[in-house]
């Protein structure tokens, strides 16, 4: 993969190299096999690469084709060569040497500006094509790589990462305060709604899923691709569901083994990395290659508080999963030492902004670290597979049954379930109402979500931030009842959804040379379980059937047929942060009393969660919400003060 740049001017003014060259200095900070730069007169394109597949060894990139007098510059591995090489008509002999960009640029050529439809795989590339006078690009339907762009009446100026763009002397480096109040407001996960935008004013972003064009001094965004539009797939029987699952995704596991180097994976004890792993180490069998998987595990301080249905330390069932696959070498991993505040400033350098998932933080970062030390050059994933190859929540599907009065149906399932799961079908029926019908007279159901704001009141209406987010859908004083459709496509539909996934991805595999990728995140993959019927999901009382069914004999079944218990990561989070925490208490209270941060923070909430944690707290208030506000409060804090923004 690389980073990858440029500078176009939209007048006549030519492009100060300089300007150029100062940012391919600021990408120094990354590791490199190939740092190279192109320009013309008004066009600076530069490439700071990695070298991870075979064909990318030794590549030119930016690269010129003079017969049509395109240049591209690309941070791109392409997962569908095959399918292109028939496409475009690659000869034999061309296929074995022709690089993922020049693959990119043949696809430019062939489809122009619906290239981007046809490619799959992880890319954000920019071509400049001299005889339009156009230049274009796009990133990939998921944004798993990201692509930072400012623009003003005279020039535009693009790069993979954030700050290498603050070395141009005409971007103001100035808050966003928009985002900042998206960022506080949102409960969950997600940074903003506005996948556009970043915590830079004068920066902006390409969305997942887009491509941009700049021609005349005008620039264009669309949206080429949208995979919630999936055309229903019905077969006869599950024996062919199952077979057709494990062919779509063992051809997205495949794909993803493309590199010169060794071949890892993250490796839990649960359904979707366990698959992945699964199809992976299989297909590396007969490449006579291993797989090395990096399990985390907590510390041992650590005593475990979780309940009986989650497994903190999830070592029984990942070695039940190494032992049974086989051609594993498996890394178990206590990163000793560190935790959530000990990383902090790490995470804020690698992001470039606020981040919101400190529980994992220790480890997402160790895995890849160790990884690297091993000369791992791709890095196995199954992050998106909730949604995908393993979605099928079952209560949520038992409620739809209810709304619609598949009586037949619906006592089928809850009568299967009672028996799998050894609970009464009185009780079942009970959360199945109160999922299908929450507002009910008749049915109590907490809607109201308790949780402390972290944005201020004064901020938030200044920034008018809970109209903006309530137009997305997002109600942050209670839970919206959605039902099990309307939950996934959101997912899929939304582009900030994929946002944050991306920019760590891109950041980390950059950092540490090597590349992240996720089967379970293969378009291919999507478009196959979003057209299959609900009913492939959930079947005789089983979650996540589909999963379940098609790894019979690729997984043990300990693993595929477990529905009682479920992996919990961070659970040690506090636990490891005992060692440090006067030192983080002290920080909190001098934050809850600075002037400018309290323009945007809610100090009493704050304040009040100080006082909770103001003594060494116990370990199983890891995720308590009011914990949750201090570390994030304190990540924007340092953020802001690191990049004196205050």
């Amino acid at each position: 993969m690389s980073a990858i740049t440029g500078i176009y001017h939209l007048n006549e003014e030519p492009v100060n190299l300089q300007y150029g060259r100062n940012i391919m200095t600021a990408l120094q900070k990354y590791p490199a096999d190939s740092i190279q730069i192109w320009h013309s007169e008004k066009v600076f394109l530069g490439c700071h690469a990695q070298w991870i597949t075979p064909e990318s060894v030794g590549e030119q990139l930016p690269f010129h084709d003079s017969e049509r007098q395109c240049t591209i510059t690309a941070d791109a591995i392409i997962d569908n060569r095959e399918e292109l090489f028939d496409k475009l008509h690659i000869s034999k002999i061309d296929r074995t040497i022709l690089t993922d960009s020049q693959l990119i640029l043949l696809s430019y050529q062939k489809w122009g500006e619906e290239a981007p439809k046809h490619l799959i795989g992880d890319f954000a590339f920019m071509i400049w094509d001299q005889k339009k006078r156009k230049l274009f690009g796009a990133r990939d339907f998921a944004g798993s790589r990201t692509l930072y762009y400012h623009k003003n009446h005279e020039k535009f100026a693009f790069c993979t990462t954030i700050k290498p763009l603050l070395k141009l002397p005409y971007i103001e480096k100035k808050l966003n305060e928009q985002w900042l109040a998206e960022f506080l407001a949102i409960p969950g996960m997600n940074d903003t709604v506005d996948a556009f935008s970043t915590v830079y004013k004068h920066i902006d972003q390409i969305p997942p899923s887009h491509t941009i064009s700049i021609v005349e001094n005008k620039v264009m965004l669309s949206r080429y691709c949208s995979v919630v539009d999936s055309e229903k797939l019905h077969l006869k029987s599950n024996n062919e569901y199952e077979e057709a699952f494990r062919d779509v995704f063992q051809r997205a596991a495949t794909s993803r083994l493309r590199t010169h180097r060794k071949v890892g994976a993250n490796l839990s004890g649960g359904l979707d990395s366990g698959s992945v792993v699964s199809f992976a180490a299989n297909t590396l069998r007969n490449q006579n290659k291993k797989l090395y998987t990096f399990s985390s595990i907590p510390i041992d301080e650590f005593e475990d508080w979780t309940p009986k249905q989650r497994l903190a330390d999830e070592s029984p069932l990942i070695k039940s999963t190494v032992n049974h696959v086989g051609n594993i070498n498996a890394k178990y991993l206590k990163f000793e030492g560190q935790s959530s505040l000990s990383v902090l400033d790490d995470w804020l350098e690698i992001m470039e902004m606020p981040y919101k998932f400190f529980e994992n933080s220790v480890w997402v970062k160790g895995i890849y670290e160790e990884a690297n030390k091993l000369g791992i050059g791709v890095l196995l994933n199954g992050a998106r597979g909730n949604f995908t190859i393993s979605w099928g929540p079952t209560f949520d599907y038992y409620a739809l049954l209810l709304r619609k009065m598949r009586w037949i149906r619906l006592y089928h399932e809850v009568n299967s379930y009672s028996k799998n799961m050894g609970v009464k079908r009185s009780r079942v029926m009970k959360v199945i109402g109160k999922k299908a019908y929450p507002f009910h007279p008749n049915i109590k159901a907490n809607t109201q979500d308790d949780s402390p704001l972290l944005i201020n009141d004064d901020f938030a209406r200044r920034t008018k931030v809970y109209s903006k987010l309530e137009e997305q859908g997002i109600n942050i004083m209670g839970v919206n009842p959605t039902n099990i459709n309307e939950v996934r496509k959101n997912h899929f539909g939304y582009l900030n959804m994929w946002n944050t996934t991306g920019t760590s991805g891109t950041k980390l595999s950059l950092l540490y040379s090597l590349q992240g990728h996720d089967p379970t995140n293969d378009l291919r993959v999507i478009q196959f379980c979003l057209s299959l019927p609900l009913e492939q999901f959930v079947q005789n009382g089983i979650d996540r059937s589909l999963i379940r069914r098609s790894t019979k004999g690729y997984l043990p079944d300990d693993i595929r047929l477990n529905q009682k218990t479920r992996g919990v990561q961070g659970a040690d989070t506090i636990a490891r942060m005992l060692p440090n925490w006067k030192e983080f208490i002290s920080e909190v209270e001098k934050l809850s009393q600075d002037p400018f941060i309290a323009n945007f923070l809610n100090m009493g909430a704050i304040k009040k969660a100080i006082n909770k944690f103001r003594t060494e707290p116990q370990p199983n208030l890891a995720f308590d919400s009011e914990f949750r506000i201090l570390m994030r409060g304190l990540i924007v804090y340092r953020f802001l003060k690191r990049q004196c923004l205050c």
